[in-house]
């Protein structure tokens, strides 16, 4: 593995720790709001990586440095802990604690959309001739604002990539129970109830979630670049 690629990995890890870490975080703040203490009396409300390196050491270390090093591509998955008991007593409290998650994804996609426009503004960064998930701006001069432009590209992409396939309603995703959101209470509590019956289900749900996920994400990412670059072809 030549430096550049090596460099590469070190870029994507920081940006996947910090997208995984934001993602839990935002669960465990939202439960804690809602009043399941369970991640927050497990450290989990914090930016600080190490409670959730702690609790998912193979899906946070491991796993996306095997990943990285073998495919090219950094996977990996992180978790949150709950209290089973307080999602069904209040399972809309419960559901708004699953969009959590998403929505922290996509706020850090908006950040680095407008970090990438300060860059653009300010003639650091300029458009890529193409563009591809780890190079979506890159720099105009050689130095640290390549490294930059990497990292913020990835930010992007991966953040964006994070929110969407985990809104997918399919379990153990975060879509699917954030269905309860759209539900009256009573209906909410009984559709967490058939979440729970479908636990040893749910590699089959990531399974088909993985075979339907290019098709959705592919225009939505376009959408992503066109709304990044307007008028850009």
């Amino acid at each position: 593995m030549n430096p550049d690629t090596i460099l590469l990995g070190v870029t994507w890890y920081v940006v996947f720790l910090l997208s995984t870490t934001c993602h839990e975080a935002a669960h465990a703040l939202a439960a804690k709001l809602g009043g399941d203490l369970t991640a927050a009396e497990g450290g989990q409300v914090s930016l600080d990586p190490i409670p959730h390196i702690r609790r998912e050491p193979f899906g946070m270390v491991v796993f996306p440095i095997l990943s990285y090093a073998v495919g090219g591509w950094m996977m990996g998955w992180a978790s949150a802990p709950f209290n089973p008991q307080w999602a069904l007593q209040h399972p809309r409290r419960s559901a708004w604690m699953s969009l959590a998650g998403p929505g922290a994804n996509f706020s850090l996609t908006l950040l680095s959309a407008l970090a990438i426009h300060i860059g653009l503004w300010m003639h650091a960064f300029a458009a890529p001739g193409r563009v591809s998930f780890a190079h979506i701006v890159e720099a105009v001069r050689p130095g640290a604002t390549e490294g930059a432009a990497t990292l913020l590209s990835i930010a992007f992409s991966l953040n964006l990539l994070l929110g969407v396939f985990n809104l997918l309603p399919l379990p153990p995703l975060d879509g699917f129970s954030a269905v309860g959101v759209l539900l009256p209470e009573n209906a909410a509590r009984r559709f967490q109830m058939f979440g729970y019956r479908l636990r040893g289900y749910s590699i089959i749900g990531l399974l088909i979630a993985w075979q339907i996920f290019t098709p959705i994400f592919n225009p939505i990412f376009i959408f992503a670049l066109k709304a990044l670059y307007p008028g850009a072809g």
